[in-house]
């Protein structure tokens, strides 16, 4: 009931969809890769076997009817009730489950006599995951699964997926928000055109950690904290200084600015122009720290207006102030 890409890469065009990587997805384990809508839509069609891999493999370690898809976009049968919809996928699959605990799971027991139709999107994607639970499927593939869902609907899910880990199932988050892969998943990466790269939480840097430790017999060594902290929900991640693009302070709190997403951050802006500054960091406004190496382009607006043009899918725009412009010309040896 695993899941398993070896060195899969997919081309199309004469250019990378997605660079050559390896992941394995396991029974009793959620992860989550975070992609861009193409890549995720490739790699769907990969499992609905519409797509083929230019280079690798991806193996399923069980009966193509036991994968199961959540799609983000889905139709329903509206004009049936819940219930209705819920005895037609029992008997399509041959189910075995309850169609009352599976009601009772997604909290759609009041909702079980109404018609698809009337049902909020919310409701709507707890009946469609409440479809896929009477399926039962070994492996899950989820697509944005919390997508535009209301704050009782995610906490659903999340108690549907710990569910999941419990029964043994394998389970594979597809999204391109990285919040949501490290709220839901207990491992999450991310899939860019550089490969596929793990995003650290604070228990798995602890882990590193520890296990250094146990190399070095326990001695105790001085050890050098390069990663920046920020907190997601009730998890602490961990980014190397690399993955930024740039920081924003706003009304006294740091936000952290990686590949469209922004993360709060505990430390101040001169904390954080300090620790960055060895990375190649810049200090090129009051309110602003960038990247050096995302920056693409320096923008002259007005004789004392400047912006820097990031490399960025979104081409963010940076001021830069006056003062700064003469100490960045300085750092890049212009006049």
């Amino acid at each position: 009931m695993s899941l398993k890409f070896i060195h899969a890469e997919k081309h199309m065009n004469d250019s990378i969809v997605f660079p050559a990587f390896n992941l394995s997805v396991e029974p009793n384990e959620v992860v989550a890769v975070c992609t861009s809508v193409n890549v995720r839509e490739q790699l769907i069609d990969l499992f609905l076997g519409k797509s083929n891999l230019s280079n690798g493999e991806l193996l399923i370690s069980s009966n193509k009817k036991q994968l199961g898809i959540f799609f983000l976009h889905e139709g329903a049968y509206e004009r049936l009730t819940l219930r209705e919809s819920f005895k037609f996928y029992h008997q399509l699959y041959q189910s075995s489950e309850s169609i009352e605990d599976i009601l009772q799971l997604v909290q759609l027991e009041s909702k079980k006599n109404v018609k698809t139709k009337v049902l909020t999107y919310s409701e709507k994607k707890r009946a469609q995951l409440a479809c896929l639970l009477i399926q039962n499927p070994d492996i899950y593939i989820m697509e944005e699964p919390d997508q535009n869902l209301d704050v009782e609907s995610k906490r659903i899910f999340l108690s549907v997926l710990h569910k999941l880990r419990m029964d043994g199932k394998t389970v594979f988050i597809l999204t391109s928000q990285l919040e949501s892969g490290i709220t839901f998943a207990d491992k999450t990466y991310r899939l860019d055109d550089q490969g596929l790269h793990f995003i650290q939480t604070e228990l798995e840097e602890q882990k590193v950690v520890e296990t250094e430790v146990e190399k070095e017999e326990k001695v105790i060594q001085p050890i050098r904290f390069e990663k920046i902290p920020t907190k997601v929900n009730e998890k602490i991640v961990l980014f190397d200084p690399p993955e930024i693009d740039y920081i924003e302070s706003t009304e006294g709190q740091s936000f952290l600015h990686i590949k469209g997403e922004s993360f709060p951050c505990a430390f101040t802006l001169n904390e954080l122009e300090e620790r960055l500054l060895p990375f190649g960091f810049f200090r090129c406004h009051r309110s602003y720290i960038v990247n050096l190496q995302k920056v693409r382009e320096v923008i002259t607006w007005t004789r004392n207006s400047y912006s820097l043009v990031l490399k960025d899918t979104e081409k963010s725009s940076i001021p830069l102030s006056k003062t700064k412009m003469a100490d960045l010309k300085g750092m890049l040896g212009l006049k």
